[in-house]
């Protein structure tokens, strides 16, 4: 397989939070991620993460739902408060299929997740998946922006003159 794009349109490489408490796992996901390029920090829960995501920025999220301390849906339910834009650049993973609360919490904020075990072809295409799906409403929500501005601009400025003369 060839190596995976995973560079910024700035040409930067790709910056990754890993929450993963499962030391061996976590080691393979940075060494996968490092050898394509990403610039990978590597935590083992939510309270860790938290702290992280404020004080750096991210260009993907990829955590673990079962997590000591702080668990993946709960770091997600924070980081919406503290960074939501960082909302849309999570890929969550699991090995707890049959767990009906991370399906349904998964429907909910329209996440996409992995099932463990995964494959390397499993986790590049899920990371392309989710930053294209970012860059998509990235794009989305810019044109609506500017969109709004020139609505804005095309009124013509409050009338002062009505406020002045009742002075």
């Amino acid at each position: 397989m060839a190596a995976p794009p995973w560079t910024l349109r700035d040409g930067k490489a790709l910056r990754i939070l890993v929450l993963e408490d499962d030391e061996q796992l976590a080691a393979t996901l940075k060494g996968f991620l490092e050898s394509n390029s990403c610039k990978v920090t590597q935590v083992e829960n939510g309270v860790e993460g938290l702290r992280r995501i404020m004080d750096e920025d991210f260009d993907l999220v990829l955590c673990d739902m079962v997590m000591p301390r702080f668990p993946g849906d709960k770091f997600y339910l924070a980081v919406e408060r503290v960074k939501p834009a960082l909302c849309r650049r999570f890929l969550f993973m699991t090995g707890h299929r049959a767990e009906p609360k991370y399906e349904s919490f998964m429907e909910e904020i329209g996440g996409l997740i992995l099932w463990k075990p995964f494959g390397t072809r499993e986790l590049y295409a899920a990371i392309q998946n989710v930053l294209r799906r970012a860059d998509d409403l990235d794009v989305a929500e810019w044109g609506q922006t500017i969109s709004n501005s020139r609505g804005q601009a095309d009124q013509p400025p409050p009338d002062d003159t009505a406020e002045a003369s009742a002075q």
